[in-house]
């Protein structure tokens, strides 16, 4: 499926609230926090010629999430930074004075941290953020997670000492009891997703994000003309092409959101007009983008700055994550996982079908950007047919069929 937007609002400025949290000013937040972990790292933007002349395109880059701070997926970059921010706030008020990031490791704000437990539902790899953050700061987590989260990324959670809770039903079941629950235990509720009255916290998520375009934009010596990114909830999606209006303007590139067909969520927000639950049936194979209702903070910003919206199907995706494992010519193995690779499979299927709508050809310069690595190993090697440790390892031959 493919639509073009046509929202009253596309092409107009964001909200200011959006504005603030996606802006220059908060990207500078983020940089300030991230510059305090031990092991962040930019995360590298890798170069696709063989693929670009494959599919008829100037130039090809993937901004590869998959090592980002330990956690293997861009998710490390808001849950974490969120409770941060939380803790230092409720610290500041307790203490009656400002404190900041470089106090987190301060008794006495590790002393307010040890009261607080912070609570999410995930498909898995944002409660691994909150988890991580919950444990470098001294505080407590409670994860509840949906029938479907694997027991690998179960266990990839638990590691950081977290309560996990499983919870019947699907993703959009484990946020509404991950809220209730909450509230009843007096517990923080740090959400990826937001809903009428919680829009602060789900907007200081997605701010953590903007690292990925800042790091983007300096490591290309052209911004990109086009850039496809996925959604669950569209919390990247909006982080991305928000920030990129903002930086860019004008000279923004064209934004197209990709998502599963069996979890539409945007792609039904968008011909709704305004997010709406949509129908869901057998589960998709991209597990971190299994949701069935857009967050409205994302919808809002992605009415005016997405250009286009589609969806991939199941094979597509699989095809990705093997195709960027054995790649050709002199292009780099990658590793993505199952949620990963769907930018570039939307990308994929646009060359194939929508390219005169989106304005793409020889001259264009396409970034894509890989949500995350093997974040379940043992599900990654079932369907691409090795490890991700031997495509690493570049055991892998190049161009080769599992």
């Amino acid at each position: 499926m493919f639509l073009p937007n046509r929202h009253a609002l596309h092409r107009q400025p964001l909200d200011e609230a959006d504005a603030e949290t996606l802006g220059i000013a908060g990207a500078d937040t983020v940089e300030r926090f991230l510059a305090r972990r031990d092991n962040h790292l930019a995360t590298p933007l890798h170069a696709l010629p063989a693929l670009a002349g494959e599919l008829g395109l100037g130039t090809l880059y993937v901004k590869d999430e998959g090592f980002r701070l330990g956690l293997g997926s861009f998710k490390a970059l808001g849950g974490a930074y969120a409770v941060f921010r939380l803790v230092l706030e409720e610290a500041s008020k307790r203490l009656g004075r400002s404190v900041d990031v470089g106090d987190l490791d301060r008794p006495e704000v590790r002393s307010v941290a040890a009261t607080m437990t912070v609570a999410c539902a995930t498909d898995g790899n944002h409660g691994r953020s909150v988890a991580q953050g919950a444990e470098l700061v001294g505080a407590k987590a409670a994860i509840f997670v949906h029938a479907g989260v694997s027991d690998g990324r179960v266990a990839a959670i638990a590691r950081y000492g977290a309560e996990m809770i499983r919870v019947d039903g699907n993703y959009d079941d484990s946020v509404r009891q991950a809220a209730r629950v909450a509230a009843e235990k007096g517990w923080t509720v740090v959400s990826d997703t937001s809903w009428p009255g919680y829009e602060r916290i789900p907007g200081l998520v997605m701010q953590g994000y903007t690292a990925i375009v800042r790091e983007a934009l300096g490591q290309v010596s052209e911004p990109p003309t086009h850039v496809f990114v996925q959604a669950g909830v569209g919390g990247i999606a909006a982080a991305v092409g928000g920030h990129l209006a903002i930086v860019l303007g004008e000279a923004r590139p064209v934004f197209t959101v990709v998502e599963p067909a069996r979890a539409a969520c945007v792609f039904g927000a968008a011909k709704a007009g305004h997010p709406v639950k949509i129908a869901h049936g057998e589960a998709t194979v991209m597990a971190m983008l299994e949701c069935y209702e857009a967050s409205p903070v994302a919808w809002r910003v992605l009415a005016r700055v997405a250009d286009a919206f589609m969806t991939v199907d199941e094979d597509e995706a699989i095809a990705v994550m093997r195709r960027l494992a054995r790649p050709a010519g002199n292009d780099p193995a990658i590793v993505a996982g199952e949620s990963g690779g769907v930018g570039l499979a939307g990308l994929i299927r646009a060359m194939a079908d929508h390219k005169a709508e989106l304005g793409l050809d020889a001259t264009s310069r396409v970034l894509v950007v890989n949500t995350e690595g093997a974040t379940d190993p043992r599900r990654y090697a079932e369907l691409v047919g090795t490890s991700p440790a031997d495509v690493l390892a570049g055991k892998v031959l190049s161009g080769a069929t599992p």
